[in-house]
C-alpha cells in the first residue's frame, strides 16, 4: 500500500486523505501557482499508526468522552496520547516509503525540509484549525524527519486542537492527520495576504503583510509586519504602513530556526518592493478566482532568485461566517411577521 503522494497527484478533493494543507498545496500546483516542491504522508499512515496505539489504549473514545469545559482533564489526556505517539516507532515499510520519497525530492545533498501538519479538519470554510497543530522548519536529516512525522501526528492531540474539537462537538472518528514534507525556502521576506480586507470585509482590496526572513515570525506574532492595501483590480496602493522589524527568523546552523536581529539599516525599510506587491496581487487574484472565494494566503520570496512562492491558501472564515449568519430568527408563525410589518395585532 502506498502511504505517500506527490503534490502533483492530489488536490482539494483529496482532503480526507491528505488533509487541508496537503490538498491545498496540490491544488495550487495543479493550477499553475508556484509552491515549494514536496509530498504528503497520507492519512492512511496515521490511521494505521493510531490503530496500533488503540489496541491497548482507546484514544478516540477517551477524547470523545472529555468535557469541553474540563481543561485539566483535557491536558492530562492529551499528554498521555502525545507521549504514546512520540514513543512508538514507525512501521519499517512506512519509514522506507518516506525515505524513498525524501531522496527523490531532495537528492543526495539532502536539502532541508519543512515538516507540516495537515489535518483533515483544517482550512474548511466553517472551521479553522490554523496554528493549533505543529510545523517543524529546516529539518535536515531523515532520522529527524521520521521523528517529526510522529510529532505532527501527535499534535492532533494538542490541548488547543482537542479543546476546539470538543467545543464544536466534532466526531473524533472523522478527524485524521496527514503530514506535508516540502523543500524549505530560505526566504528574503515572507508573510500573509488576504484577498478581502480582514478588518472591513471589503472584497475590492487585497491586504498584504510581510517582514524579513521566514514567515514564522509573522505568523507567530513575534514581529509587527509591514502592511499594504491594494486595489484588487486597479493595483492602487492606498495604505503603506512600514513597521520597525527588529528581528527575523533564519535557518540555524544545526537545523531548525533561530531569531536574529535585523540590521539597523533594514529595520524600517519596506520588506517588499512595489513590483513584488503587484506580483503578489496578481497571484492573489488568480488563487481567489481558482477557488471561487476569498483566500487567506501564506507566501515567501526566495532569497536566491526572488521567486514568489505560496506556502498555503485557505478560505477566509471570519467574514464568510458573518455573511452566512441569518439576519434574524424565523418567526414560529409567518403570519405574525406579516402583521408586524403592517402594524397589525392578533385579535
Amino acid at each position: 500500500m502506498s502511504y505517500v503522494s506527490g503534490f502533483a497527484e492530489v488536490g482539494l478533493r483529496d482532503r480526507p486523505n491528505v488533509g487541508g494543507k496537503g490538498g491545498s498545496l496540490g491544488e495550487l500546483q495543479r493550477a499553475g501557482i508556484a509552491v515549494p516542491p514536496g509530498f504528503v504522508v497520507r492519512t492512511d499512515a496515521f490511521e494505521r499508526f493510531l490503530a496500533r496505539i488503540e489496541a491497548d489504549w482507546p484514544v478516540r473514545a477517551r477524547i470523545s468522552s472529555l468535557d469541553a469545559e474540563d481543561l485539566s482533564a483535557i491536558e492530562r489526556c492529551c499528554a498521555a496520547v502525545r507521549s504514546r505517539f512520540e514513543e512508538m516507532p514507525l512501521p519499517s515499510d512506512l519509514a522506507r516509503q518516506i525515505e524513498l520519497a525524501h531522496a527523490q525530492l531532495c537528492g543526495v545533498r539532502g536539502m532541508p525540509v519543512a515538516v507540516r501538519s495537515s489535518a483533515t479538519t483544517e482550512d474548511a470554510v466553517d472551521a479553522s484549525f490554523a496554528g493549533l497543530q505543529d510545523t517543524y522548519l529546516w529539518v535536515k536529516d531523515l532520522r529527524q524527519i521520521l521523528h517529526r512525522v510522529r510529532s505532527c501526528w501527535a499534535s492532533l492531540y494538542s490541548v488547543g486542537s482537542v479543546s476546539y474539537r470538543r467545543q464544536r462537538n466534532m466526531l473524533e472518528h472523522a478527524v485524521a492527520m496527514a503530514v506535508v514534507i516540502q523543500v524549505m525556502v530560505d526566504a528574503r521576506a515572507a508573510g500573509v495576504m488576504f484577498t478581502r480586507s480582514p478588518t472591513t470585509g471589503d472584497r475590492s482590496v487585497i491586504t498584504i503583510e510581510g517582514a524579513w526572513g521566514l514567515g514564522s515570525a509573522v505568523v507567530g506574532g513575534e514581529v509587527t509586519p509591514d502592511r499594504w492595501v491594494l486595489g484588487k483590480v486597479t493595483g492602487d496602493i492606498t495604505v503603506r504602513e512600514i513597521s520597525d522589524k527588529h528581528i527575523r527568523h533564519a535557518p540555524a546552523a544545526g537545523g531548525g530556526i533561530e531569531t536574529v536581529p535585523v540590521p539597523e539599516s533594514s529595520r524600517r525599510a519596506p520588506s517588499l518592493s512595489d513590483e513584488e506587491l503587484q506580483a503578489l496581487r496578481g497571484i492573489g487574484r488568480r488563487v481567489e478566482r481558482h477557488y471561487g472565494c476569498p483566500q487567506d494566503i501564506e507566501w515567501a520570496i526566495d532569497g536566491a532568485d526572488g521567486e514568489v512562492l505560496l506556502l498555503q491558501s485557505r478560505p477566509e472564515t471570519v467574514w464568510a461566517s458573518k455573511e452566512a449568519a441569518p439576519a434574524a430568527s424565523a418567526a414560529p408563525n409567518p403570519f405574525t411577521h406579516v402583521m408586524s410589518i403592517f402594524g397589525g395585532k392578533d385579535k
